[in-house]
C-alpha cells in the first residue's frame, strides 16, 4: 500500500480541497502518514496569495524535491505559478483547485514516475465528494470558486471569474457535515459576498437555506467584501439574528485612505466601510469583527497611511490581518512605483502594534462574560481551545478529551488574540 503526505497552507478553501484530496487517496487504498520522510509520495497545497506565504511554498518545493521522492503540487500556485514551479522540480506534477478530483490518477502516474498536468477550469463543484478531515469538529464547505473583482494587487489566478456552486449542493454538504458529527460549518470562498450573483440568488438566501438544516451546530460565515456587503447589508443583519450564525463577520478594509482604495479597484470608499460597520454594530453589538489591511501599498503617502491608521482607531477591529504589501508579476499594481521595502515594513510594524492594543481592549470587555462555549480545537499541552456565540477563542485547561463538547465557561481573563476560562 503506497504511503502519502499531503501538506497544506493557506486558506480554508485550500484546506477543504486537501481533505477531498485525502478522503480519495484513502478511497484509493493509500495509506496517509504523517510526516515526508515516511512517505513513498508527497503532495502539497500551495497558496499564492501573499508574496511572503508564496516565498515559503517555494522553499517548501525545495525541500520536498531534495527527498527525491515524486512530488505533486496542488493548489493555486501551480496553478498561476507552473513554469516557475516546474524549474524547481521538472518532475513534480500540477494539479490546479479545479482539478483535486484528479489527485489519485495524478498520484499513481507520479509512483510509476510519470508526470502529469493538470491546470484546466473545470467549473464543477466540488460537493459531496469522500472526505478525510483533520479536525472531526469542523466542516468546511466551499461554495464558489473565484470572484467578480480585479482587485490591483490580486495574484489568485481565479480572481474576477466567479462560479457559484448550486445552493442545493451546498444545502446538502452541509447536511452531510452535520450527520457525520460536524459541530462547526464554514462557509468559504475567495469572496462570499458575490456568492450567488452569476447563478440568480445571493449569500442570503444560502444562509437562510442552511440554518434551517437539522443539527445542533454553528455556522462561521467567511469573508466578505464590503463592496457586496453594503447591497445587503439590511437582509445580512436581519438573517445573522438567527442563533445558528457565529456573530462573527469577516470585512476586509485593507486601507483607510481612499486615494488608495482606488488604485487597489476596491470599489467602495472608508467612509461607506465605517458605515456599514456602525450598522452592523448597531444591529449585533457584540459581534466580532475581521478585516484585512495592506501596509505599504504603491503611492501610499504619509498621510494616507495616517488615514488608515486613524480608521482602525474609529473602528477597532476585533481581528486584523496585516500584511506588508509585495509586487507580484503581472498585476497592475507592479507596474505602480514601490515604495522602500524599510518604510513597508516600519508601517506595517506600527499597524500590528496598534492593532494589538485595540484587540486587548476588545478582549478585555468579555471578562466576566458566562455561557456556552464550542470545544474546535486542541490546543498546547494541556489546554483547549473553544468559541462561543461570538466566535471569540476560548482556551481552557483540562487534561480530559473536550473535542466536540459544549461548555459552560466564565472568561477569567484576556490577552490581545485570545480569552482564557474556566469549565463553569
Amino acid at each position: 500500500m503506497p504511503k502519502v503526505h499531503v501538506m497544506v497552507h493557506g486558506c480554508s478553501s485550500n484546506v477543504a480541497d486537501s481533505e477531498i484530496a485525502l478522503g480519495l487517496l484513502k478511497r484509493a487504498g493509500f495509506e496517509i502518514v504523517d510526516n515526508a520522510e515516511q512517505s513513498d509520495l508527497n503532495i502539497i497545497f500551495t497558496c499564492n496569495v501573499k508574496l511572503t506565504t508564496f516565498h515559503r511554498m517555494l522553499h517548501e518545493i525545495k525541500k520536498l524535491t531534495k527527498t527525491g521522492k515524486p512530488l505533486v503540487v496542488a493548489g493555486c500556485a501551480a496553478k498561476a505559478e507552473g513554469k516557475l514551479i516546474e524549474k524547481l522540480n521538472p518532475k513534480a506534477s500540477l494539479l490546479a483547485p479545479d482539478c483535486v478530483e484528479s489527485v489519485v490518477e495524478a498520484t499513481r502516474a507520479a509512483l510509476e514516475g510519470k508526470k502529469t498536468v493538470f491546470l484546466e477550469d473545470k467549473n464543477k463543484p466540488k460537493l459531496n465528494l469522500p472526505r478525510w478531515r483533520k479536525n472531526s469538529v469542523i466542516g468546511i464547505v466551499p461554495i464558489a470558486r473565484g470572484c467578480l473583482q480585479k482587485c490591483s494587487y490580486c495574484h489568485e489566478p481565479y480572481r474576477g471569474k466567479l462560479f457559484s456552486y448550486p445552493l442545493e449542493g451546498i444545502v446538502e454538504e452541509v447536511r452531510r457535515a452535520v450527520a457525520e458529527g460536524c459541530k462547526e460549518i464554514w462557509l468559504t470562498s475567495l469572496d462570499n459576498g458575490c456568492y450567488g450573483l452569476d447563478i440568480g440568488t445571493n449569500l442570503v438566501e444560502l444562509l437562510k437555506a442552511v440554518c434551517e438544516v437539522e443539527g445542533n451546530f454553528f455556522i462561521r460565515v467567511g469573508m466578505i467584501n464590503p463592496l457586496y456587503a453594503k447591497n445587503m447589508l439590511e437582509e445580512l443583519l436581519e438573517v445573522y439574528q438567527d442563533k445558528k450564525i457565529f456573530k462573527f463577520i469577516h470585512l476586509p478594509v485593507q486601507s483607510g485612505s481612499d486615494k488608495i482604495l482606488s488604485l487597489m479597484r476596491r470599489g467602495y470608499r472608508a467612509n461607506e466601510f465605517v458605515e456599514i460597520v456602525e450598522k452592523i454594530r448597531q444591529r449585533i453589538p457584540e459581534i466580532t469583527l475581521a478585516t484585512d489591511i495592506i501596509t505599504g501599498f504603491p503611492g501610499e503617502s504619509d498621510s494616507d497611511f495616517q488615514q488608515t491608521l486613524e480608521l482602525i482607531r474609529k473602528i477597532k477591529p476585533d481581528v486584523t490581518n496585516v500584511s506588508k504589501f509585495g509586487s507580484r508579476p503581472w498585476v497592475e499594481a507592479s507596474g505602480l512605483k514601490q515604495l522602500p521595502g524599510d518604510e513597508v515594513k516600519k508601517r506595517s510594524k506600527e499597524v500590528f502594534n496598534l492593532c494589538q492594543k485595540t484587540w486587548l481592549e476588545k478582549n478585555e470587555k468579555w471578562v466576566g462574560w458566562k455561557g456556552k462555549c464550542l470545544i474546535d480545537e486542541k490546543g498546547k499541552g494541556q489546554t483547549w481551545i473553544g468559541r462561543n456565540f461570538a466566535y471569540k477563542p476560548i482556551v481552557i485547561n483540562s487534561t480530559d478529551d473536550l473535542l466536540g463538547k459544549s461548555l459552560e465557561v466564565e472568561i477569567m481573563d484576556a490577552a490581545p488574540t485570545y480569552l482564557y476560562g474556566k469549565i463553569s
